[in-house]
């Protein structure tokens, strides 16, 4: 096994989640009796450029497939993000009208809507068929592949190189980084700006968001590790922005070496990054603790409303909640269903523990005593659309960053 980034085989285990279904492989009832495969979740740490990975990679052709369930478009908060980021980027570079802006994993197309609506010529790639169907449906002209070399050869071709190339949480779940730099310089213009947001590491430390773990996302983000691996290929972060969604993420600028200033903000993070000892085997492995006191917290919370007669749901079956579910073993037992929005999901079960998933409607329905929100990271919208049910005597569990009944 070696560092994605940096190649060193200097790598050192400090966090196991067990064995886990995909987050993301939602069942239909049939295949409820069928083999469902699971894979080892276990979280290393380089010692040579401090990057902090999964051991273990599952094909992307398993994760990204004609089912993928997941849309961007789901939430509000992350509909308006979106929009605000295509805003704000148009309005700094001052863009002119028809530049051409691609987005890497563009799922249904919201970014692009947002650059569009600012007169930009937009251009998605997406593996998801499924995804990519509704993303054209949107009227997004969308590729339906994973990007590489062969597609970049096509797209200079067609479309000619882009200045602005995004990619929203999408930079953790690539598999072979140095092929996709190497795309990626193919078709970006030699002033043109890569800017990608992902999670943070500080803040999934930070804040318990260990459920932010799972194998669609191989590695997880701090500052020094990108810095050092961008400056392998001529290239620099020449800004980057701490933002809300996802629990804590940051947005990264980087174009090549040289091209503009690099604002004082990347120098205020990697200082951070030192002060907090976030490269020290000793932090992570307390990080480690920490999740398996948090684990019997949230179960013993549970298990005590569970034996005084309470009936309770999950909210939201976001593949972090599988993480949760799986490592704390929350099963069919302890959650009687969970609810969704997102109309991919309703119908189906939950992966490894088979929890039914309904929709937001059953909740009111039911009147359930208790309701877990799986989807913690936008617990604001959610307990905001489901008021009616506080209202009515209904209780929210929050899982992260510490248990809490609201």
């Amino acid at each position: 096994m070696k560092c994605h980034m940096c190649k060193s085989s200097d790598l050192v285990k400090f966090l196991d989640l067990g064995f886990q279904p995909l987050s993301d492989g939602f069942l239909r009832r049939e295949q409820l009796n069928e083999l469902e495969v699971f894979y080892p979740l276990e979280v290393y740490f380089c010692r040579n450029c401090g990057l902090v990975q999964l051991g273990f990679i599952v094909p992307p052709e398993k994760m990204y497939n004609e089912n993928y369930p997941y849309e961007s478009s789901t939430t509000r908060e992350l509909r308006e993000h979106f929009m605000s980021f295509s805003q704000c980027v148009c309005k700094r570079f001052n863009l002119p009208a028809n530049t051409l802006v691609i987005d890497i994993g563009s799922n249904v197309g919201v970014l692009l809507s947002g650059f569009k609506a600012q007169g930009m010529k937009v251009l998605g790639v997406e593996p998801s068929k499924n995804i990519a169907k509704t993303a054209i449906n949107n009227g997004i002209d969308t590729i339906p592949k994973f990007f590489g070399p062969e597609v970049v050869d096509k797209i200079v071709e067609k479309y000619g190189k882009a200045y602005v190339v995004t990619a929203t949480n999408v930079f953790a779940h690539i598999s072979d980084l140095y092929k996709f730099i190497e795309a990626l310089k193919t078709v970006l213009h030699d002033d043109g700006i890569f800017i990608f947001e992902v999670p943070y590491l500080v803040d999934l430390i930070n804040n318990m968001e260990y459920d932010t773990i799972y194998h669609e996302h191989l590695r997880y983000i701090s500052m020094k590790p990108i810095v050092q691996f961008f400056e392998k290929f001529g290239m620099e972060v020449f800004d980057v922005e701490r933002i809300k969604p996802h629990g804590g993420s940051i947005r990264v600028f980087i174009n090549r070496r040289g091209r503009r200033e690099i604002t004082p903000r990347v120098k205020e993070l990697l200082d951070l990054e030192t002060k907090l000892q976030l490269y020290s085997l000793e932090y992570l492995q307390k990080f480690a603790k920490r999740v398996k006191e948090h684990r019997a917290l949230l179960l013993s919370l549970l298990n005590g409303l569970k034996k005084s007669g309470n009936i309770i749901v999950g909210v939201g079956a976001p593949a972090k909640g599988n993480t949760l579910l799986n490592y704390c073993k929350i099963d069919g037992e302890m959650l009687d269903y969970t609810t969704e929005k997102a109309k991919l999901k309703i119908g189906l079960f939950t992966p490894g523990m088979h929890i039914p998933v309904y929709p937001d409607e059953k909740l009111m329905e039911d009147m359930p005593d208790y309701a877990l929100i799986l989807a913690w990271n936008f617990v604001d919208e959610i307990t905001k659309n489901l008021d009616e049910y506080k209202k009515k005597g209904g209780k929210f569990i929050v899982p992260i960053p510490e248990p809490k009944i609201l």
